[in-house]
């Protein structure tokens, strides 16, 4: 269909009881199919839609879904539902608003989580720019390493031999991938990362004539405002400082990465539209910084339209994360998005 060739007609109202108010109702008139002026709202088809700015400011609050659940008087299962939404929603946000094109310098670092338990360790990769904008993210499972008692080495290879040992170049792999995503073909761009193997390696393999000046810095130095890291390593804090599933010792971890990752594209939304990009000075958000929108953000301006997958145009990692496809090897079942028309 040809842009500003759609013909609809009005039919009518309908009540919405958690609101008591009339909601508009149209039918199309060239399928034939009706539809209101609800279908085009964040919290399309939610019988309770207050639920949803209250939800994205508590997760980004750093509150466990449980204590949510308990403060809105609602099932636990209402709030991962919630989250699993606005984590779909705000991805489709940031790569509708992310600049195509990165004209600053990029900082790539992984935040170490886990997912299940500590025996299943994992990274979420960053990509972070000069002016503090998250360009990108992604995953990467892990073996767990490090210090281990006898016993724990034991269990480790009990559960790996069980449910399959990871993939040792998930690293690489989740990272090229990522800066394939963030930089485009043909483009140029100057990286910074720490001495971790797995970056130079993902550097080498990146396609379609991508030019990156890779710049090592030692993972050791001072993590000051003078590293070059100092971008991705607030991010990291940020992350940890605000997020109760990211925390080094908790009871709220992720049991999902899935669940991880819609959590962390929630972070990358505040943080790129909502946060200031100083809290002493009090300078605006990166995305203010960089163009993308006119003036911070509230969680009502984030909210303000739905979002559709089909005219996204998503491929590759992104839409297996946005369909909730990314597994996790200890449980049996990839929970997936499979909703006709619900987003």
């Amino acid at each position: 269909m040809r842009p500003g060739t759609w013909r609809w007609v009005k039919k009518g109202f309908f009540e919405r009881p958690t609101r008591g108010d009339r909601i508009q109702r149209y039918r199309c008139s060239t399928c034939g199919r009706s539809f209101s002026s609800q279908t085009f709202r964040a919290d399309y088809w939610l019988k309770r839609p207050d639920l949803l700015p209250l939800v994205a400011l508590r997760v980004r609050g750093c509150s466990g879904l449980r204590q949510i659940a308990q403060e809105l008087g609602v099932a636990h299962a209402t709030i991962q539902r919630q989250v699993e939404r606005l984590g779909r929603h705000c991805l489709l946000l940031h790569e509708a608003l992310r600049p195509t094109t990165p004209r600053e310098p990029l900082v790539l670092d992984g935040l170490r989580s886990f997912e299940s338990g500590q025996y299943w360790p994992l990274d979420l990769n960053l990509v972070v720019g000069a002016s503090h904008f998250v360009y990108g993210f992604s995953d990467a499972e892990l073996r767990r390493s490090g210090s281990m008692k006898p016993a724990q080495r034991r269990k480790r290879g009990v559960l790996e031999a069980r449910y399959g040992r990871p993939d040792g170049r998930a690293t690489r792999r989740s990272v090229q991938e990522l800066l394939e995503r963030v930089v485009p073909a043909g483009g140029s761009a100057v990286l910074h990362s720490d001495e971790h193997p797995a970056y130079a390696q993902a550097v080498a393999r990146l396609r379609e004539g991508r030019r990156i000046q890779h710049e090592r810095t030692s993972s050791k130095a001072a993590r000051t405002s003078s590293n070059p890291l100092f971008p991705v390593n607030l991010a990291d804090l940020l992350i940890r400082h605000g997020s109760a599933n990211h925390k080094r010792e908790t009871i709220a971890f992720s049991k999902r990465r899935q669940g991880a990752l819609y959590r962390l594209a929630i972070w990358v939304v505040w943080r790129n539209y909502m946060k200031p990009s100083s809290e002493r000075t009090r300078r605006p958000p990166p995305g203010v910084l960089l163009g993308r929108i006119e003036r911070a953000w509230t969680i009502e301006d984030v909210l303000q339209a739905r979002r559709f997958p089909w005219r996204a145009g998503l491929t590759g990692w992104l839409r297996q994360c946005y369909h909730g496809e990314i597994p996790t090897r200890c449980l049996p079942r990839c929970r997936a998005h499979r909703l006709a028309y619900a987003c």
